[in-house]
């Protein structure tokens, strides 16, 4: 064991030294120098999720195939959803091990290595190199372009770009208390969805806005909702607080409306402070049954007249599964996907998946061709599981906030 933690040290060290964009052939070098390994490659999941990109160590056969592989049916979906490593034959008397590269429940991809002969230890410490390349490209991405690059697999528009920026840099997170995942489906010509979330100490903050409008306005208006969001969440303001500055910040630009959900869940308790902004309700997956969850709605960000926001109270229950949408889920031609059931026949799935089946069949429901963007946050709440009940103190509260509506 002491050996392999050295080893590890090795490559994380051997990383730092690299080119950022050289990651998978730190990895490939620390492979062969091990077990021989040969044809090792990283393939990354595209923006949009479908897709796989070919990432290969140079001097490898397979360095120039760039061309996206179709994810769906494939080894590698398998294996990303399942998140089990997979051995095979390859034909020529080696073993092909594919491996998913994975940081805290974000899929970045797989490592896909060929050996002459494999075995528990080797199986073993492919897994642990394949965990710090996971590390490794988290990091390495911050001072390259090579795995943004990679990812667009379409051509990508100015709208689009702004739009990507704006969420974050992964759409699936996993901690002790929950697991949530998101999907964003971009309209023809973009419009103006995002989504955010932030774990604190104590808070876990969700955030869904829908910018109104199409195309470049729609992203420059939700560029200046999401940073007047992050600015105030990031100064340690509350649901209530958010939604304020939010709301003048598009007062004092003229640049329009927009509507949202702000989340701050509490990790002790379970217990949701929120503000709907003009927002379509949620969806609640509890004990296996399926329900709207009716928020009182307030008017949206931007609206000039006078209004207050009004703080509500929601509390999860360990096994509740949480589900916030935009109305591209849900209007025009989505209207015809019934997403109460898909949400019901994929309760026992991870979020990462589920979210998938909501998407495809938003997509499936309007043809291939959104009008306007799609766009999905899932919650599951597992509970405190320091507490033997799982939850919090029923009823706790935090200083500072009193909520006039609780659910």
């Amino acid at each position: 064991m002491e050996g392999a933690d050295l080893e590890l040290g090795e490559l994380l060290a051997a990383a730092e030294a690299a080119p950022p964009g050289e990651s998978v052939d730190v990895v490939a070098h620390d492979l062969q120098k091990r077990f021989g390994a040969e044809r090792v490659s990283f393939l990354f999941v595209d923006l949009v999720g479908r897709r796989l990109v070919r990432l290969a160590a140079t001097g490898d056969d397979a360095v120039g195939d760039t061309e996206p592989i179709d994810l769906q049916g494939s080894v590698y979906d398998e294996v990303l959803r399942s998140q089990r490593q997979h051995v095979e034959a390859d034909g020529q008397g080696g073993q092909r091990v594919i491996t998913p590269v994975t940081n805290r429940g974000d899929c970045l991809g797989v490592l896909e290595v060929t050996l002459q002969s494999v075995h528990d230890t080797v199986l073993r410490q492919v897994r642990d190199a394949a965990h710090a390349l996971a590390y490794i490209i988290v990091t390495d991405r911050r001072f390259t372009d090579l795995y943004h690059l990679g990812r667009r697999t379409t051509e990508t528009s100015l709208a689009a770009e702004i739009q990507h920026q704006l969420l974050p840099s992964a759409s699936c997170c996993e901690a002790d208390e929950f697991t949530l995942a998101a999907g964003l489906i971009p309209a023809d010509d973009i419009g103006g969805d995002t989504y955010d979330y932030t774990l604190d100490r104590d808070t876990l903050h969700l955030s869904i806005t829908d910018a109104m409008g199409h195309d470049t306005n729609s992203a420059l208006l939700a560029t200046l909702l999401v940073g007047a969001l992050r600015r105030s969440r990031r100064s340690g303001c509350d649901a209530l607080k958010q939604a304020e500055h939010a709301h003048q910040a598009l007062l004092s630009h003229s640049r329009g409306l927009a509507t949202g959900q702000l989340f701050c869940v509490d990790l002790d308790t379970g217990l949701c402070n929120l503000v709907n902004a003009g927002h379509p309700w949620p969806m609640r997956v509890r004990d296996g049954a399926v329900e709207e969850v009716r928020l009182a709605v307030n008017l949206p960000f931007g609206v000039a007249a006078p209004t207050s926001f009004l703080v509500q109270e929601l509390q999860l229950l360990p096994g509740d599964r949480l589900i916030l949408l935009t109305d591209g889920m849900q209007e025009r031609g989505a209207a015809a996907a019934d997403l109460a059931s898909v949400a019901h026949e994929t309760r026992a799935l991870h979020p990462r998946e589920a979210v998938q089946s909501l998407t495809a069949a938003v997509i499936e429901a309007c043809h291939g061709s959104l009008r306007d963007d799609a766009t999905v946050l899932m919650l599951d709440w597992h509970g405190n599981r320091r507490r033997p009940d799982g939850t919090g103190p029923a009823g706790t509260r935090r200083a500072g906030t009193r909520p006039d509506r609780r659910l």
